[in-house]
């Protein structure tokens, strides 16, 4: 089950993301310190870690196959660190509905990240033909 936020919504109208910020600004001015609310940026390198990557279905000819009916940020940057890694590997996606938008605000969609970076996608199920391509790759 997804964490959901109890959002407090005054702390968003006055532009604070949390009513705790909202409060701590509150003393802070009450007090008459000054301060900014996020205005520093820290840029730092997020340390590498080892993950592993169970795929869905491996088909006889080595063939990978990746269902997905929501397709998150986090499954895109893992499918291209692993592409990036293991360029032996065939690795195509079947979509609940390739014509999904990757996000609200994106025109892009699931078919066309996929056709940007080089994976094979289908609608609903696996198409036949994958079925029958010759063996490649990782068996």
């Amino acid at each position: 089950m997804a964490f959901v936020r109890n959002l407090d919504k005054g702390a968003i109208l006055k532009g604070y993301r949390s009513g705790l910020e909202d409060k701590v600004a509150d003393e802070l001015r009450a007090v008459g310190h000054s301060f900014e609310y996020e205005q520093l940026k820290v840029e730092y390198l997020k340390p590498a870690r080892k993950a592993k990557y169970t795929p869905d279905f491996k088909l006889a000819n080595g063939i990978i196959v990746e269902t997905k009916g929501r397709f998150l940020t986090e499954d895109r940057q893992k499918h291209l660190l692993v592409k990036a890694q293991h360029p032996e590997l065939d690795i195509r996606f079947v979509f609940s509905s390739s014509r999904t938008r990757i996000s609200k605000q994106s025109k892009t969609t699931y078919g066309m990240w996929c056709e940007t970076h080089g994976f094979q996608y289908a609608d609903k199920s696996i198409p036949k033909a994958w079925l029958h391509e010759p063996p490649k790759g990782i068996q």
